[in-house]
């Protein structure tokens, strides 16, 4: 029972580190959003956590992004980077318990005589006669364990763990990433498909104005000059379908690279009109300490937490290093009788080691580690800080994006009763055709820039959605853990 007694008391004296008390820095951010003539009008509603199938309503897309999270490798990439760091912190975590070894050896020898009358080998003077020698042993019991008195394992141990769960909040960044990059492609292929249906259409629009044109010249009725004016907008038309038909191949090997395999014609989508109104906004409140949720924050405050842990590991590094060697078991000379109670025997031993010189290298690691607990700081404020400016900048944009698809979409409506009746006028001869090709390209660049519009509010949509943290929104972090020690 010993060696129990001594591992008990070794666990119970194993409880303090010598790591700062981990303080979380205040961010270096505003403590609200910005406000304007470019901004929504705030409130106070509190940000749900969002799966992404609450803000993309559109099935197809929904599909597309299950397929891309189900085949990403960066997303595998991320996934074996959190295996590899809990299988550090597990390994590094051992260390703060004694390694429990079960041993059993046995021997026979057999001596020869010498000529000074002594032995050779086991067995002593049995064994110079020539007889056979048998020795049995079993043990249990560990050796070297480190008494972890000033921290130094449970530092390490600290700083794995919270490494670990950077990886995981690394690997959080990276599935809301891919999600964003798909949904972004996703809605690039439909407005460049709108586009390249508004062009189809102004080609054919334009082709039947040059028909007329042509039959009013061949009747002496129109000047030439209206045929060559009428034949630039179908050639720009023309020129721009070849360009948007390249465009909408390119967007979809874009979106098929992120999927990471070939997407089915069913899943694509027509056009922006078709998926821009399936979109939800994902609410944001006042506080912008909501940040303090992004995955991204997450990953760079367990970093941070880890190079705090790291320095109470520096610290104990100039402290005596105390272990223990502890085993019971028995021993014999027969293999029957090796358990009886006179053949137990045990040992219980300790050493210690004091570092009185080690060339600077103990004050060198400490000032490496509260470097690094520095830089991460600064990483971490960084990160918040970019948090905010997205978060900020994509509010301004959805502050004045519908004002700007309303003005687009009057403009379209306008444009193109501009042109039904100026066409009308020219067919009747009333109006020359001048006025007419200017209503028409005018109509060409209203719907051009309304499907564009359409765009930039659908993905200013997704922006918001990933710059807040998306689906990925957790807790806030556990509260800092309570060690004695000094500060």
């Amino acid at each position: 029972m010993r060696p129990l007694t001594v591992l008990v008391v070794a666990a119970g004296l194993a409880g303090c580190t010598l790591e700062p008390h981990y303080v979380r820095p205040s961010p270096a951010i505003p403590s609200s959003w910005p406000t304007g003539p470019a901004y929504p009008t705030p409130t106070a509603a509190p940000l749900p956590s969002l799966s992404y199938r609450d803000v993309f309503k559109d099935p197809h897309l929904q599909a597309v992004i299950a397929r891309a999270l189900a085949n990403a490798q960066d997303l595998r990439v991320a996934m074996a980077n959190v295996q590899i760091a809990h299988s550090q912190y597990v390994v590094q975590r051992a260390e703060l318990l004694p390694h429990i070894d079960a041993t059993a050896a046995a021997a026979e020898s057999k001596g020869r005589a010498t000529t000074g009358g002594g032995a050779s080998g086991l067995g002593g003077a049995a064994n110079s006669r020539g007889e056979i020698s048998r020795d049995y042993a079993a043990d249990v019991g560990f050796s070297g364990f480190e008494l972890d008195l000033f921290g130094r394992l449970r530092s390490l141990s600290h700083a794995a763990q919270d490494r670990y769960f950077a990886s995981e909040a690394g690997a959080r960044a990276a599935r809301l990433t891919l999600v964003g990059e798909v949904a972004g492609a996703y809605l690039t292929l439909a407005a460049d498909r709108s586009l390249l249906s508004i062009a189809n259409d102004t080609v054919a629009s334009a082709q039947r104005t040059v028909d007329l044109t042509r039959a009013k010249l061949t009747g002496g009725v129109s000047p030439r000059t209206d045929l060559t004016q009428a034949l630039t907008l179908l050639d720009q038309a023309r020129s721009d379908v070849a360009a948007l038909t390249t465009q909408v191949a390119q967007d979809r090997n874009a979106l098929e690279l992120l999927v990471g395999a070939p997407a089915p014609d069913a899943d694509l989508p027509a056009s922006i009109e078709s998926v821009d109104s399936l979109l939800a906004e994902a609410p944001a409140g006042l506080d912008s300490r909501i940040l303090l949720r992004r995955p991204d924050v997450v990953e760079a405050e367990y970093g941070l937490r880890a190079a705090n842990a790291q320095i109470g590991a520096a610290r104990a590094a100039f402290f005596p290093t105390i272990s223990l060697t502890a085993l019971a078991g028995a021993a014999s000379p027969q293999l029957a009788s090796l358990f009886a109670g006179r053949n137990a025997t045990w040992q219980v031993s300790g050493a210690a080691a004091l570092p009185l010189f080690a060339g600077g290298a103990n004050v060198g690691n400490l000032a490496l580690a509260k470097g690094q607990r520095n830089l991460a700081v600064a990483q971490y404020q960084q990160a918040i800080q970019r948090a905010f400016r997205e978060v900020a900048d994509a509010l301004a944009r959805r502050g004045t994006i519908t004002e700007q698809m309303s003005a687009q979409t009057d403009l379209e409506t306008a444009a193109a009763e501009s042109y039904r009746l100026l066409e009308a006028r020219y067919r009747e001869g009333i109006d020359p055709y001048l006025i007419t090709l200017d209503a028409e390209r005018t109509l060409y660049a209203a719907r051009r820039s309304l499907a564009t519009t359409r765009l930039v509010r659908a993905t200013n949509l997704v922006n918001l959605y990933q710059s807040l943290g998306g689906d990925q929104l957790i807790d806030a972090l556990p509260p800092p853990k309570v060690e004695t020690g000094p500060g």
